[in-house]
């Protein structure tokens, strides 16, 4: 699987780790920066990555910062992004499972090395079940497009 990574100073150095072990486990990746623990804004890192994998250079996207939230906003606002911000392994696994997501975000001052690890191998391996879901992920689609849900599909 093709990667793209980022992380801002906050998320830095879990994102060394995760990088390594992406390499460990086989996968393709490109680092789009932060490169040092120097504070930096974490949207110049996290746009780019998002509209990497929105464009399809990517299969999915790993960001981090301090809590994961400041990535999450970011990516959130790229269409065709659909990030979740994961600190567990079953939101991470569901995640996947229901919302199709393609960008994990994580925090780098909440989580430690080996739960991050776990986070990610877990996202990575898990499949999108399509079925129902595939409703609910197609609205977001929809909306990202413009068009609104009709009033009685909005209280579902």
């Amino acid at each position: 699987m093709k990667i793209a990574i980022a992380s801002d100073h906050g998320g830095f150095e879990l994102k060394q780790h995760l990088i390594a072990y992406l390499a460990e486990l086989g996968h393709e990746f490109t680092d789009f920066g932060c490169y040092s623990p120097e504070s930096m804004d974490y949207p110049d890192v996290a746009f780019p990555a998002a509209e990497a994998v929105a464009r399809g250079e990517f299969d999915r996207g790993v960001l981090i910062c301090g809590t994961g939230v400041g990535v999450s906003i970011c990516a959130n606002k790229v269409p065709g992004i659909r990030c979740a911000l994961c600190s567990d392994i079953l939101t991470a696994e569901l995640t996947r499972q229901h919302n199709d997501s393609n960008m994990l975000a994580m925090g780098g001052r909440i989580i430690g090395v080996e739960t991050a690890k776990a986070i990610l191998r877990t996202w990575l391996g898990t499949d999108y079940l399509g079925g129902r879901h595939a409703r609910r992920v197609g609205k977001i689609g929809k909306y990202e497009e413009g068009r609104s849900l009709p009033a009685e599909t909005e209280a579902e």
